[in-house]
């Protein structure tokens, strides 16, 4: 596994400016979008799932007649999800490469330092996956493709409360941005689908023995758990909850979404449900095509992260072209406007720059994830309007 890891990073990272070239496109007269993602630290899994679908989308691009007649470049930096490196970075971006439009492909910290640099500039800036509200409240040339974090936690509540039946819930909290957005949304629905939330237990990211958190589970004997955090401490948490005896449903997040998740767990993760933006049995035929062309490049299946990378390039490469001009204004109104059929849904944006689409619920089947069900209620799922 550690291998295959480290030939994923290899396939995104084999050099840091990249051009996709296309036949009948001069390489030189491109157009520059850039990238931060985490490529080495903790996060670099998910970093290399964002930035190969980021990438997929620009080889689509180009293979398409590229955007105004020119290829499409991506500049690409290593941001190892940390806020202080993501400043510089977006600096970088901004005033050395000159790009005309950014995303992110890393967590909330990150983006959240890199938006309000971006916003500066007035350079129109995509969050793929980063769940703080903050982050589009940076200002209007700030967007995100997927969910604020209060939104997929009030989806949480409704599938717990509503869809599965179960009022006593205990909550596992990741202490950071994006734990505790998703813990206040499913706690800001609680009530309205008959949850007790019974108690509420906080963890660390570096954390993954929970042997103390396990036993107070077990002793609260609640009905349901809502747990985040990432594939790499949902792994360990899951797979110790069912070796103390806790049988009771796991209801995760995007976090959760990956294979990586389930080869952690093991059997342990056979049932577990979560919310996300991908959905794996989808009939779209951009779900579809995706999803075959990300494990062809790949090497392995697509997760919510390489969905959503490829996204928010598709929202970029499809601005530039309705913009018709490298003008930033224009480039953000672009994207203010657009409607997108995408991989992870139908994207649109609000005022505030956040998306308006419906939530995956996603559960593991022998060994895969596979569709439990949609959640499309949309006063729910209503994003922030300011």
């Amino acid at each position: 596994m550690q291998e295959n890891f480290f030939k994923r990073v290899a396939l995104a990272t084999a050099v840091s400016t990249m051009v996709f070239g296309t036949a009948g496109i001069a390489q030189s007269d491109s157009i520059k979008i850039g990238i931060n993602v985490p490529q080495t630290g903790f996060a670099a899994a998910d970093g290399t799932s964002a930035l190969i679908g980021a990438q997929l989308a620009a080889e689509q691009a180009n293979a398409n007649g590229g955007v105004n007649g020119k290829t499409v470049e991506l500049v690409i930096y290593d941001d190892q999800a940390s806020p202080k490196s993501a400043v510089p970075i977006a600096t970088k971006l901004v005033e050395q490469d000159e790009v005309k439009i950014a995303i992110s492909g890393s967590y909330s910290g990150a983006t959240r330092a890199a938006a309000g640099v971006f916003q500066e500039a007035g350079v129109p800036y995509i969050s793929a996956f980063a769940v703080h509200p903050e982050i589009t409240r940076s200002g209007d040339y700030v967007f995100r493709t997927s969910f604020v974090g209060e939104v997929q936690g009030r989806a949480g509540a409704k599938l717990i409360g509503e869809s599965l039946g179960k009022k006593k819930v205990t909550l596992i909290t990741l202490k950071n941005d994006f734990g505790q957005s998703l813990a206040n949304g499913f706690k800001e629905a609680a009530e309205q689908f008959g949850i007790e939330i019974i108690s509420e237990y906080e963890y660390s990211i570096k954390d993954r023995q929970f042997g103390p958190i396990v036993a107070k589970v077990k002793s609260d004997a609640p009905d349901a758990i809502y747990a985040s955090g990432y594939f790499f401490t949902a792994g360990p948490l899951v797979s110790q909850l069912r070796s103390g005896g806790i049988e009771v449903p796991v209801i995760g997040q995007e976090g959760y979404d990956s294979q990586k998740f389930i080869e952690i767990a093991g059997g342990a993760s056979e049932g577990v449900i979560i919310t996300t933006s991908l959905d794996r049995d989808s009939d779209s035929p951009e779900a579809k095509d995706f999803i075959a062309a990300f494990e062809e490049k790949a090497g392995y299946k697509a997760d919510m992260v390489a969905a959503s990378g490829h996204t928010a390039m598709k929202v970029a490469i499809a601005a530039l072209r309705e913009a018709g001009s490298e003008d930033p204004k224009a480039i953000r109104d672009a994207v203010a406007g657009l409607t997108l059929e995408a991989s992870t849904g139908t994207i649109s944006f609000n005022g505030l720059g956040e998306v308006r689409k419906d939530v995956q619920v996603q559960v593991v089947k022998d060994g895969n994830w596979h569709r439990h069900s949609i959640i499309n209620d949309p006063d729910l799922l209503a994003p922030p309007e300011k």
